[in-house]
């Protein structure tokens, strides 16, 4: 995709701040017909993205990261939302041909070890599978929300993705977690039961847990690091 300047990056944003969810992936949707991708990882804020893109039957690919050492009750969600939606969600796993080396020369946990083998564990079974699912597309919609980090203080809600040369779009960026809840609630949308049990962002089963109370949002998440190593590569910003 063509780099898009800052200019018509704010226009674009201006065109759709004031609209809600559903119009606001429309307009995208209109303007970049069959480039919009959802990466859904079945948490609580991307239930209601899929909610809203069902709703309205939007012509958004949704597709999920498949690391190989996910929760059960993700993948219990993942089916609940099949049989809600009717949706396909596409999968994308970890290419064998990184993965198994690592594996066997670091063992299953060695991400427990150092926070570099931590890093290339996520670069394998994320960030490289997120790179095949985002190539060929112009729309990166997202389920962050600004609450969940403080690194994501400042996060436009529509931005440039210089590593992935696509937009990236946060519609529940301002969201609070109480608005999540209700939407929830309100459209008996399936949810990962975990987040009942403390567990705030959830992730790979070894390298997630419940948050106490007074913790940050991401204690949870590797939480044998320093919070300011916190970050899979994902959404680490590049320019």
């Amino acid at each position: 995709m063509e780099v898009i300047s800052t200019a018509s990056l704010a226009q674009l944003h201006r065109s759709i701040d004031s609209l809600g969810i559903r119009d606001a992936l429309q307009v995208l949707s209109d303007l970049y017909p069959g480039k919009l991708v959802f990466s859904t990882s079945f948490s609580m804020e991307d239930q209601v993205i899929t909610h809203e893109i069902a709703a309205g039957k939007l012509p958004i690919h949704l597709f999920t990261l498949d690391t190989g050492r996910l929760f059960a009750e993700t993948y219990a969600v993942w089916n609940s939302t099949l049989t809600r939606y009717g949706l396909p969600v596409k999968a994308y796993y970890p290419d064998r041909l990184l993965l198994e080396p690592f594996v066997e020369k670091n063992g299953p946990n060695a991400f427990y070890e150092s926070v570099d083998n931590r890093k290339t564990c996520c670069q394998i079974r994320k960030v490289e599978p997120l790179k095949r699912a985002l190539a060929g597309n112009a729309v990166w919609i997202t389920g962050l929300r600004a609450e969940h980090s403080s690194a994501r203080q400042d996060l436009p809600q529509l931005e440039w993705d210089a590593s992935n040369q696509l937009i990236k779009y946060h519609p529940l960026l301002n969201w609070d977690t109480e608005s999540v809840k209700n939407y929830i609630a309100q459209h008996n949308i399936p949810y990962n039961p975990l987040h009942d049990r403390g567990f705030v962002s959830i992730g790979c089963a070894p390298c997630t847990r419940a948050t106490q109370p007074g913790e940050d949002f991401r204690a949870g998440r590797w939480w044998w690091e320093d919070n300011s190593k916190k970050e899979c590569g994902l959404h680490e910003k590049q320019h």
